[in-house]
């Protein structure tokens, strides 16, 4: 904007020049005078390679073909702009009286390259004549010389562009950005009075029109804050600005912004369409608030609302630019957030809270879901968010009171959980989401006082478990889905349970009657108490200590979990029942296995059988040991005991046959 209106400026005193010289010098010399004033105001050179038409009635003006304004010198993008026509009215009266009073300004076809270098020059950056020729501030003086064209007093009464191109090129970032197609209007009644501009074009491919309105063009220009308004639309999509700015730029006002077409919006800001996910932005977004644009480039929003999908939040943010990408600081709250997108988790496979069968339901589950994790988001922005929320459906698991503080770096995004309200208990510890080159996460938490039931039935479908418990775990996983993330966990943890209930299993009375129907609606375990640890591979959970205890039984555990095939494989060993200590041959192992939406539970009849044949075996190499004066060695296996009766045996046959031997000889 800047060097619009100081080339608008200048080129105003170039059009007075053609106009009075082009009726008594011919038009080649009058265009070499007028380039040659152009070059000692700017440094560059302006090439008119058309004729100079002067005009009389019914406006005094000029007319001038192919205009041409070289680039800068380091520039390799051809000229900084061309023109096929410029037309030019001026007011007789007034340029008679002094003033200088644009009537009309019509730009036919320009063609304008903005250029950064690597270094941060700007190509709209102009020499100026020579030193001798600028008028120094005196000493002491705050005042400083307005450049060249700039606080020029004149007035335009229309300014019209037609079928422009403005292309934008950064060399330091790779950024190229190109708006066609453009169409302006522009009234400056008064230079010091108000101005309004509206433009229309194709920016990026998408259709954009503009309109900006000032209170005084001369403030505007010099930098101060001047009261205005913009207005951009673009399909669905818009921003508005109502309150003070200047050319700085800066401006400080109230702001909203519409992306009902969020891809088309990011598109148009020359950014590629980071897909965003439902909750946050994929049906359309809106933000308010009280904004704040620095000459430095920072942003600031104060009493802000962002609506996300429906999503609302509210509160402070400060936006700074940086070499790679924006860095977002903000403090957000909200009341209910649904960002159930982001885990639909496990979907009911049948059976998921019914009966078991200790030989049926062969049921497989639903398996959790393959649809890919977009979290390519994270790359738009670094961030320092504390975020408030009364409430937090992550579709899998639903969260009460929330307050997190959020970090994203680079696509890497730790999330510190201050408070959480977790199914009747609290959450705290510490989340990662990497994005760098795919998805992966590391969830190190600790849960405690959690209602059983309602969380593994959201998180796994899973019915069957009754109760409060604590849990602790820290566990990895990476994958581009909720079904590649649960097969590749790993880690560890431990559990504790209070009282409670397992649904579906009467274990007791499964072993009391040596029947495993014992199984089904109606039928549960009640235990007093549930401890165990547990390690994570590939997906499978592993345990070997667990400990149950109930008002009728004590029961150890072993097995694995298969989180990612959501499958059961577990057996349960009851060291009492009743009250009475049972031994090996008391103990009746339960099976748990198949499906955890629909497991199969049995007892272990092979396992006792072998068990009492191991006990005979043993009885028998018992009496045949004490046979050899062999004494029991305590933790001996069957297979060590027969082993040493063996050689014992042999020994003493030896022995035997040595002293028959010896004795024969006599």
């Amino acid at each position: 904007m800047r060097l619009a209106f100081r080339v608008l400026g200048i080129l105003v005193a170039v059009a007075l020049l053609l106009v009075v010289g082009a009726f008594f010098i011919p038009t080649e010399k009058v265009a070499a005078i007028a380039t040659g004033k152009f070059r000692e105001a700017t440094g560059r050179e302006l090439t008119i390679g058309g004729s100079v038409r002067p005009t009389l009635w019914p406006v005094l003006g000029v007319s001038a073909g192919d205009v041409t304004l070289a680039n800068a010198d380091w520039s390799k993008d051809g000229p900084m702009l061309t023109a096929r026509s410029l037309d030019i009215s001026l007011d007789l009266m007034a340029l008679i009286g002094g003033d200088v009073r644009v009537t009309g300004l019509e730009l036919v076809s320009p063609r304008l390259v903005l250029e950064r270098a690597a270094e941060g020059r700007g190509n709209w950056e102009f020499g100026t004549a020579p030193a001798a020729a600028k008028a120094e501030p005196s000493q002491g003086s705050t005042e400083t010389t307005p450049a060249t064209g700039q606080g020029t007093a004149f007035s335009l009464d229309r300014a019209e562009i037609t079928d422009g191109t403005v292309i934008w090129i950064d060399h330091a970032t790779g950024d190229r950005r190109e708006v066609t197609g453009l169409s302006t209007e522009l009234s400056i009644p008064d230079y010091a009075g108000p101005v309004q501009i509206a433009a229309t074009g194709q920016m990026n491919g998408a259709d954009l029109d503009v309109s900006l309105d000032l209170s005084s063009l001369a403030g505007f220009v010099e930098g101060k804050l001047v009261d205005g308004s913009l207005e951009a639309t673009s399909g669905k999509n818009s921003l508005g600005f109502v309150g003070r700015m200047s050319l700085a730029p800066a401006a400080e006002g109230d702001l909203s912004l519409t992306l009902g077409t969020p891809g088309a919006g990011f598109r148009l800001a020359g950014f590629d369409d980071p897909g965003l996910p439902r909750g946050l932005g994929q049906g359309g977004l809106t933000l308010q608030g009280q904004a704040t644009l620095t000459a430095e480039g920072t942003m600031h929003l104060r009493d802000g609302t962002l609506d996300l999908d429906g999503n609302r939040l509210s509160g402070a943010a400060d936006l700074v630019p940086g070499k790679e990408r924006m860095k977002i600081v903000a403090k957000l709250s909200a009341e209910a957030l649904d960002l159930s997108s982001f885990g639909g988790g496990a979907a009911p496979a049948g059976g998921g809270g019914g009966s078991g069968s200790a030989g049926g339901g062969t049921a497989a589950p639903a398996g959790w879901s393959t649809a890919p994790i977009d979290v390519s988001a994270l790359g738009l922005a670094d961030a320092e968010v504390t975020l408030f929320a009364d409430s937090i459906d992550l579709g899998s698991v639903k969260l009460g009171r929330t307050r997190l503080g959020i970090v994203n770096e680079a696509a890497r995004a730790v999330v510190d959980v201050k408070e959480m309200a977790l199914y009747g208990g609290s959450l705290s510890g510490q989340v990662v989401v990497n994005g760098r080159g795919g998805l992966s996460t590391r969830a190190n938490l600790s849960l405690s006082g959690l209602a059983l039931q309602p969380l593994l039935t959201d998180m796994a479908d899973f019915q069957r478990l009754v109760g409060t418990g604590d849990i602790r775990f820290n566990l990895l996983a990476s994958g581009n889905s909720q079904a590649d993330l649960m097969r590749s966990l790993s880690g560890d943890g431990a559990l504790s349970f209070g009282k409670g209930e397992v649904l579906g299993l009467d274990l007791a009375g499964m072993l009391l009657n040596m029947d495993p129907n014992y199984v089904g609606e109606g039928k549960k375990t009640v235990f007093d108490r549930i401890t165990g640890s547990f390690t994570v591979n590939g997906g499978v959970l592993s345990n070997g200590d667990l400990a149950v205890q109930a008002p009728l039984l004590t029961a150890t555990g072993s097995g694995q979990v298969d989180i990612g095939g959501q499958s059961l494989n577990y057996r349960l060993i009851p060291t009492s029942l009743g009250g009475k200590a049972l031994g090996p041959d008391g103990q009746v192992p339960v099976t748990i296995t198949g499906p955890w939406s629909k497991p199969r539970f049995g007892l272990d009849l092979e396992s006792i059988a072998r068990a009492k044949l191991e006990a005979r075996a043993q009885e028998e190499l018992q009496k045949q040991a004490e046979k050899l004066g062999l004494a029991p060695v305590e933790g001996e296996s069957i297979e060590d005991t027969a082993r040493r009766a063996g050689e014992e045996f042999l020994k003493q046959e030896a022995q035997k046959q040595l002293e028959k031997l010896l004795g024969g000889g006599n």
